[in-house]
């Protein structure tokens, strides 16, 4: 892994396999392994991950609220959910200033040094925190008004994002003191496009964005890491930006979406950018047979592999239940095959 983030030919190409529950229970289940680590090693993911536990207020749920997060917004629907509304609305600088926002100390890091040194040095330890504050914004604020805020309340929407970088930088910065050089990558995540192309266009993503971003990969770098940026959907224009911002690599890239051409990609950033991911998770995966999933494993690993900087996996953070198990093994084993360098 650390060869490929200094776009050198390791021995072999790395995998990575970020999997739902429900899908993981699935793959034990038909595969009959009994636990989730030996799941991992059978598929011959490279990557563990460690993280912080938050410890601070949680009052109850309210009635039809499936989750909280830990800035108070309350979600209700499948999984994770959806805004059951967005205190923030309208947001002005007052409000941003004035918002009950939370306390990094309420962030548990005793047991993150221990957890990442349990893996003996075998695999390449993500950590620190996720920090999806573009996300975050939204669910205070609503996308419409968010946008609409960046024209005509900006410097309400800088106190917006200040505020919630302000809390993610530091508790990763507290992961980072207690973990004391046991994690490989500062992995974060902010999805910043579309099937069609970016959420936002340069210019307000260079305004308002990038300045948070750049904030959190200099953090990173300030402790010796590479960053990692998850980020789904189509967002080629703002590559350039990520890359002048100083960030290492971008995770999952879906190269269904517009403007994620995978030759595209590998030519014009391959030597500054490490890429990870690739394999299309929408169709392949999901809509595929092994046979295929094999053909376009290789098709992927043709184009990506040369000159190192390249992650084999999905093309989204978790494989989704619906995915057949067969294909995700046939996947895994071509990359295992067909991904050795010499």
């Amino acid at each position: 892994m650390l060869a490929a983030f200094a776009h050198e030919e390791p021995d072999r190409v790395p995998c990575w396999c970020g999997a739902s529950p429900e899908f993981w229970a699935k793959a034990r289940r038909e595969l009959g392994i009994a636990d989730d680590e030996a799941l991992r090693v059978r598929l011959g993911d490279d990557f563990r991950r460690v993280a912080a536990r938050y410890a601070g207020p949680a009052p109850p749920l309210s009635p039809g609220a499936v989750s909280r997060t830990v800035f108070g917004v309350e979600r209700r629907g499948m999984g994770y959910g959806q805004p059951v509304s967005h205190p923030l609305a309208g947001v002005t600088l007052r409000q941003a200033h004035e918002y009950p926002w939370p306390d990094p100390a309420w962030t548990d890091v005793s047991r993150v040094r221990a957890e990442a040194l349990a893996w003996g040095g075998r695999y390449a330890v993500l950590g620190g925190d996720w920090s999806p504050f573009w996300h975050d914004a939204i669910d205070l604020a609503g996308m419409e008004n968010l946008c609409f805020a960046m024209y005509d309340a900006p410097e309400a929407v800088d106190a917006l994002f200040g505020h919630l970088v302000d809390y993610y930088a530091e508790v990763s910065r507290r992961i980072f003191d207690a973990a004391a050089g046991a994690i490989d990558i500062f992995f974060i995540g902010n999805d910043l496009g579309s099937q069609a192309g970016p959420l936002l266009g340069p210019e307000p993503f260079r305004r308002f964005v990038l300045p948070h971003l750049a904030r959190l990969i200099r953090l990173g770098h300030d402790y010796g890491l590479p960053v990692l940026l998850h980020c789904c959907g189509g967002f080629r224009p703002l590559i350039p930006l990520l890359v002048e911002a100083g960030l290492d690599g971008l995770h999952a890239v879906q190269p269904g979406c517009a403007g994620m051409a995978l030759s595209e990609l590998k030519a014009a950033f391959g030597r500054r950018l490490l890429f990870s991911g690739c394999i299309d998770s929408h169709h392949v995966l999901i809509e595929g047979t092994p046979d295929l999933v094999r053909r376009r494993t290789r098709e992927v690993l043709d184009i990506m592999k040369p000159g190192g900087g390249f992650v084999a996996g999905a093309s989204h953070d978790a494989i989704l239940e619906e995915t057949p198990v067969a294909n995700v093994v046939a996947m895994f084993d071509t990359i295992r095959e067909c991904g050795r360098y010499g």
